[in-house]
């Protein structure tokens, strides 16, 4: 009897339940294809519309007031896809499974920016009306930054001249100043990139007044004030980091503030990581939550860039986003038959909405993903699991002690 009742309270415990429950977790190897399959998944039904001028006539617009979001959604569902996608892509296509079926996306992609930037086409998006084609014609912009092999280089001549033209059509809205100076600036790199004729003005604006809002331990206000949300990783950081990269490489960076930004960008990473529960949840703070684990954009390019800070492993980092992807992913409705994505932080939550959500927006989830832009031989995807802080933490293991950031200038 005691045997038995001893039997019973080890198999309770929560050391046991724990391990139990991980004993069959995958390695980094089948994470990397189970995140693929994912991105694919988001990613076709967009793409193979898009491919043949059916984006328009085939895709569902969920939202507040579907009518009111009809003229946008279309570019918000491509851009944000690419964007988050491309650096998997600009890994090319090789003789393996995953090469091979990047060779296929690789080609979507290339037929769908034509068909986005053809005024006879179709499904011609829409880069000027309004004000939310800014935001998107950024996100486009930085996923064409991302990959210049895969998708700039792929293009003919033509759809080159397209692409620069919707992107400079952009010009004529005006940001707010808020966030929303580096959808401009970022149009502008991309501009400057592939054209040398980005303006300068736009850039410098937008960099040196997100200098003025940075709020100190690697956050900058969305404008001159603090919003508790994840803007700083939706848009904030990661197009800071893409814009000035860009300056960098064409030495249009003198007062370095690339390295600057990078710092700030890694301690912002650092605290992400923190963010994650030992059950792969976040807190639901603030608006925009919708974009599901696009909120770990910025840490998942300091993972891409092999830029994470100290005492970050890769191991950790990937086991941890690989749980909030999988667990968000997962969630009952988040899909709806045809598989389109619908509103929710988990499931199908359409009252998380806001009024400038429509099914276009949702597709920023895709930024959770750019670690795959990592070839399979990286260590990121072979180191073995490791737990993340908060797992840690609340196992009762040893975990590091936080420090508030200061920049360099300041120590």
């Amino acid at each position: 009897m005691y045997k038995k009742l001893l039997i019973v309270l080890i198999c309770a415990s929560p050391q046991w339940l724990w391990a139990q429950k991980n004993a069959a977790v995958p390695d980094g190897l089948a994470q990397r294809a189970y995140e693929v399959t994912i991105l694919t998944r988001i990613a076709d039904p967009v793409l193979i519309a898009l491919s043949k001028n059916q984006l328009k006539s085939t895709m569902p617009v969920e939202a507040k007031v579907a009518k009111d979001r009809v003229y946008s959604t279309y570019l918000e569902a491509f851009g944000r896809l690419l964007a988050g996608m491309s650096p998997w892509l600009e890994l090319g296509p090789d003789n393996t499974e995953e090469g091979k079926l990047r060779k296929k996306y690789i080609d979507l992609a290339v037929a769908c920016i034509k068909n986005a930037t053809d005024p006879k086409a179709a499904d011609f998006l829409n880069f000027k009306e309004g004000r939310q084609p800014l935001v998107d014609a950024a996100f486009f912009a930085q996923a064409l930054i991302r990959a210049p092999k895969q998708l700039w280089a792929n293009l003919d001549s033509q759809t080159r001249k397209n692409v620069l033209d919707a992107l400079r059509s952009s010009r004529v809205i005006q940001p707010s100043y808020t966030n929303w100076l580096m959808f401009s600036a970022t149009v502008e790199a991309a501009l400057q990139k592939y054209d040398n004729s980005g303006d300068k003005m736009r850039l410098d604006y937008a960099i040196k007044e997100h200098l003025l809002w940075y709020k100190g331990d690697g956050v900058y206000g969305d404008g001159p004030n603090f919003h508790w949300d994840y803007y700083n990783s939706f848009v904030i950081q990661p197009m800071l980091v893409d814009v000035l990269k860009v300056l960098k490489e064409a030495k249009q960076d003198p007062k370095n503030y690339y390295e600057l930004i990078l710092g700030r960008a890694q301690r912002w990473a650092a605290i992400q990581e923190r963010l994650i529960s030992p059950e792969g949840t976040y807190p639901p703070i603030g608006r925009s939550l919708t974009y599901r684990f696009g909120a770990f954009q910025a840490l998942a390019q300091m993972s891409l860039m092999k830029t994470l800070p100290k005492p970050l492993t890769p191991g950790q980092v990937r086991y941890a986003l690989y749980t909030v992807i999988k667990k968000q992913i997962e969630a009952p409705g988040t899909f709806d038959k045809d598989g389109w994505l619908r509103i929710g932080l988990y499931g199908h939550q359409p009252n998380l909405g806001e009024n400038y959500i429509s099914t276009g927006s949702l597709y920023l989830c895709s930024q959770g993903l750019l670690a795959l832009g990592l070839p399979p031989a990286d260590p990121y995807w072979q180191d073995a699991n490791a737990d993340w802080t908060a797992r840690k933490a609340w196992n009762g293991e040893m975990i590091e002690i936080d420090h508030a950031y200061t920049d360099p200038k300041e120590n």
